[in-house]
């Protein structure tokens, strides 16, 4: 699920983007119970808030303002292992199936969380 950029560093919208490609297709996958619908609802929205929320901050008008929604965009990185851990523990996904998921998350959420403790000492 890596993307990099021209200078090979990783593109975190990209990888924003290409999680919430992959959670969509996740959720054409999972069982069509009650229970699979809501949780899946609810990732959907989280894991897309994440990339959304990054280009809004790329939109920003002041610096406030754009750590203001890297910071939502952490918030929803967190949600989303949520929903995954809930739809790994509750037996609607396998663990093979969520755990790349998991990872990716968790990594989003790393590197937002550097963004978010970089931008607070400036």
């Amino acid at each position: 699920m890596q993307n990099f950029n021209a200078n090979g560093k990783s593109d975190l919208l990209s990888r924003a983007y290409q999680f919430s490609l992959g959670i969509l297709k996740l959720s054409d996958q999972l069982p069509n119970k009650r229970s699979a619908w809501i949780i899946t609802d609810q990732l959907i929205r989280s894991a897309t808030s994440i990339g959304a929320n990054l280009v809004e901050g790329r939109a920003a008008s002041s610096r406030l303002e754009f750590k203001k929604f890297y910071e939502i965009s952490l918030k929803s990185a967190n949600e989303t292992k949520y929903w995954l851990g809930l739809l790994q523990d509750s037996g609607l996904a396998k663990s093979d199936t969520i755990s790349p998921f998991l990872a990716e998350a968790t990594e989003l959420a790393r590197m937002l969380a550097a963004g978010v403790i970089k931008l607070k000492q400036k």
